[in-house]
C-alpha cells in the first residue's frame, strides 16, 4: 500500500506543481464481504485495507499539501446506521472513517480545514449497475427511500461539491446523509 500512496502523490505533486491542495475526497471503497459467518480474515483484511488504512495514510500524506482553509471529505455509508447482516464488516469500516473524520476535524480546524463525510444509500453507478438488475430488488429498495428512487452518483456528486466549496465553510465534523431519506420510517 506505500508504494500505491506514493505513487499517487507523486501524481499529485507533479500535477499542483507547488500549488497548494484545495480539496481531498476519500472515494475508493471495498464492497461488503458477506454475513460475519462467510467473511474470511483475507475479505476482512482487504476491506480495512481499502476502506479505512488507505484514506487515513491518503489523509496523513495530504496534510503538508493541503492549504489552511481547504476540505477533507470521505466517502462513508448509510450502512453505518442499518443493520444489514450482510454488510457488517462494511459497516464497521465506514464506521471508522466517519469517526476519523470527525476526530480530524477536530484536530484540523484551527487551520481552517474541514473534514467531513458523506453517507450515500443505494447508488446505480456504471461499476454496480448490474446488482440492481435483479427482479424487483431496485423497486423494492427505491419504495424504503422517502424520494421513492435509487440514487444517481450526481445526487452524491453534487453533496460533496457543496462541501468543497465555501458555502460550506461553518460545516466540519459531520456526517451528510445521501441516501434520498433512506428507512426514515413508513409512509402513511
Amino acid at each position: 500500500m506505500e508504494d500505491d500512496v506514493d505513487t499517487l502523490f507523486a501524481g499529485v505533486d507533479a500535477a499542483l506543481a507547488g500549488r497548494p491542495l484545495d480539496v481531498l475526497v476519500n472515494n475508493a471503497a471495498a464492497a461488503p464481504a458477506g454475513p460475519i459467518g462467510a467473511t474470511t480474515r483475507e475479505e476482512f483484511d482487504h476491506l480495512f485495507a481499502v476502506n479505512v488504512r488507505a484514506p487515513y495514510f491518503i489523509i496523513q500524506r495530504a496534510l503538508n499539501l493541503l492549504r489552511d482553509g481547504g476540505r477533507v471529505i470521505t466517502i462513508s455509508s448509510v450502512a453505518t446506521r442499518m443493520a444489514n447482516p450482510s454488510q457488517t464488516s462494511f459497516a464497521m469500516t465506514k464506521g471508522a472513517v466517519e469517526t476519523m473524520s470527525m476526530t480530524l476535524a477536530n484536530e484540523l480546524g484551527v487551520r481552517g480545514i474541514t473534514v467531513n463525510a458523506v453517507a450515500p444509500g443505494a447508488t446505480r453507478t456504471a461499476t454496480n449497475g448490474a446488482a440492481f438488475e435483479a427482479p424487483g430488488l431496485a423497486e423494492l429498495i427505491a419504495g424504503t427511500t422517502a424520494l421513492d428512487r435509487l440514487g444517481e452518483p450526481d445526487d452524491v456528486a453534487d453533496v460533496v461539491a457543496f462541501l468543497a466549496s465555501d458555502a460550506a465553510r461553518w460545516i466540519t465534523g459531520q456526517v451528510i446523509d445521501a441516501s434520498g431519506g433512506l428507512f426514515l420510517g413508513p409512509r402513511v
